[in-house]
């Protein structure tokens, strides 16, 4: 899947003396199918688990392996200088305890820690490592001097070794590893110093302890806009009460259930917010009464009538708020209809007073809730609405966060 932030992008990949290697094969290959040009740098160690022709045929480009080797550029540049040059973003993963050592001591005895020094990039740190090395006080002093100078650690998970031990010191998996590449690579970007609030997923009011009112939204395309944020350098905090969704690398996430849970976390988060997105499905009504116990299909044979109640309009709570307080300084809102999409999408931007509008068709059988697409119509005071075709939740999240950015450099 292409990344627009990984697109052209030139990340180094150093892969160190680790049974961990292995993964960072699937590493290169994601990375190089987000559109990034990855070069890889195999330590003498890790040519022992891996291959330089596994990931010259993952990426499609050469692997460097030798530090006397030149490029055969007519420059003649030695390659440790080619690659610390062009390097966007310079990733070691796996990182054993003897390369996280000689960086922290700026030694330059191979190929990698030459280029180490070299770059001038955001440089990422992955360990992994066997038993209590991680824990080891001088692992431990190594990565804090590291961290000191600028390096990114990504935190190992933890769980059994190859050893058959168990502890902290597994490499994370493939989309952990991108998430942080993606957050080291947007922090310089249009919302950089910004804090950005993204309300995600269905909310469900209890009916009994089993059972409860809800609706279709998956939250994937709150998730989306949240790791849009991220992408553009955006302090990002996620309220989402979406189930099995994994939260975006960078992001605070806040887990809730209810309307009023989700009016409370959001109120609370849209104080320090420039931008507040709200693109959950809160729901309009709930129980008026929750019951104890479940309910019984044989106590209730002939059918079964519920009482219901309007919840909280969180949406209208933080506009309310906004108008006193004067946050969050840019307000986006989203409306799912079945019918009258514009009419009553522009009925919300103006009785809510909205900055915009991002109104989907949740008829529509190819987009909208439950896929992995949408097609939206974005609506804004006294501007036209712009009607998008059918595209990746992901795409839609880009193009808002694009406006979103926009709006506010120009609010200054």
């Amino acid at each position: 899947m292409r990344i627009t932030l990984l697109r052209d992008k030139h990340i180094v990949l150093g892969v160190t003396g680790s049974i961990a290697a292995f993964k960072a094969a699937d590493l290169a290959s994601k990375l190089t199918q987000a559109g990034a040009q990855v070069d890889v740098i195999l330590t003498e160690g890790a040519q022992r688990f891996v291959t330089p022709l596994t990931f010259s045929a993952l990426t499609g480009r050469a692997v460097h392996t030798d530090m006397w080797a030149t490029d055969g550029d007519a420059d003649g540049h030695i390659a440790h200088v080619r690659l610390g040059e062009n390097a966007e973003g310079l990733l070691i993963a796996p990182a054993s305890a003897h390369t996280i050592a000689k960086l922290a001591h700026g030694l330059a005895d191979n190929l990698l820690t030459l280029t180490a020094l070299a770059a001038r990039c955001p440089l990422l740190l992955a360990p992994a490592m066997d038993g209590g090395m991680y824990d080891h006080p001088a692992t431990q002093a190594n990565l804090q001097t590291l961290v000191e100078r600028g390096a990114t650690l990504i935190e190992p998970d933890e769980g059994r070794f190859a050893s058959g031990l168990g502890g902290r010191g597994r490499l994370p998996e493939t989309p952990a590893l991108l998430g942080h590449v993606r957050r080291a690579l947007g922090r310089s970007g249009a919302l950089a110093g910004r804090q950005v609030v993204v309300t995600a997923g269905g909310t469900r009011e209890a009916l009994d302890p089993v059972r409860h009112l809800g609706n279709r939204s998956s939250g994937k395309q709150g998730h989306a806009l949240a790791q849009a944020a991220l992408d553009a350098g955006a302090g990002v905090t996620l309220i989402s009460s979406a189930r099995g969704l994994p939260t975006p690398v960078g992001a605070t996430r806040v887990a809730v259930d209810t309307a009023q849970e989700m009016l409370e976390a959001t109120l609370a988060a849209a104080r320090g917010a420039d931008a507040l997105i709200m693109a959950a499905a809160v729901a309009d009504f709930r129980p008026a009464q929750r019951q104890t116990q479940k309910l019984r299909k044989r106590e209730h044979g002939e059918g079964l009538q519920l009482d219901l109640e309007p919840t909280a309009d969180v949406l209208l709570a933080l506009a309310e708020e906004r108008s006193r307080q004067g946050r969050p300084r840019y307000l986006v809102g989203f409306a799912a209809e079945s019918e009258q999409l514009l009419q009553r999408g522009a009925e919300k931007l103006a009785r809510k007073k909205l900055d915009l509008v991002v109104a989907n068709d949740i008829s529509a059988a190819d987009a909208g809730f439950g896929v992995d697409d949408n097609r939206v119509v974005l609506l804004a005071p006294g501007r036209a609405p712009e009607e998008l075709p059918l595209m990746s939740k992901i795409a839609v999240a880009e193009l808002v966060l694009a406006r979103v950015a926009r709006e506010l450099v120009q609010s200054l």
